[in-house]
């Protein structure tokens, strides 16, 4: 009678192995979802960005308008600094009038300046960047191009 307990109590309870083939299988889910989805969140950052850049620029374009001048700051026209997705602040520059600006303007591969009125644009996940958009630093910005016909991933400018 006592063999008979003793096997109903250990045919209920799993042993170590089950115990671990079970965490084998889902870290291995774990490790293919993983970065699918991590993919699919920079890519919905990176859309919001791109939006919040162009509502960013018209605001910019209705202080021009207003005032005859662009800002010389973000904080002219929002009050503070807005962040991106990722907490970084979004980076201004007016442009003064050819070859001149206030900060270094954004170029493209020909070292071409990407804007004539002014460059905005976040700096992406590293929070780093460079003048040129060739800069390894630079390839994951998302940036203002063609005085405001372009906005997007500095790699596709």
């Amino acid at each position: 009678m006592d063999r008979v307990l003793i096997n109903k109590r250990y045919s209920r309870a799993y042993t170590v192995i089950e115990l671990a083939l079970v965490v084998i299988m889902a870290s291995l889910v774990y490790g293919m979802v993983s970065p699918a989805a991590r993919y699919y969140l920079d890519e919905a950052k990176v859309t919001v960005i791109e939006d919040v850049i162009e509502d960013m620029g018209q605001s910019i374009d209705d202080y021009f308008i207003a005032n005859g001048d662009y800002p010389d700051s973000l904080e002219d026209v929002f009050g503070e600094i807005p962040l991106d997705e990722w907490g970084n602040p979004y980076q201004y520059r007016k442009i003064l009038g050819v070859g001149g600006g206030i900060g270094p303007l954004r170029k493209d591969k020909n070292m071409v300046p990407i804007n004539s009125d002014y460059d905005l644009y976040s700096m992406g996940p590293d929070g780093k960047t460079a003048s040129p958009l060739t800069a390894a630093i630079s390839k994951d910005d998302i940036v203002r191009g063609r005085n405001g016909a372009f906005v997007g991933v500095a790699t596709d400018y």
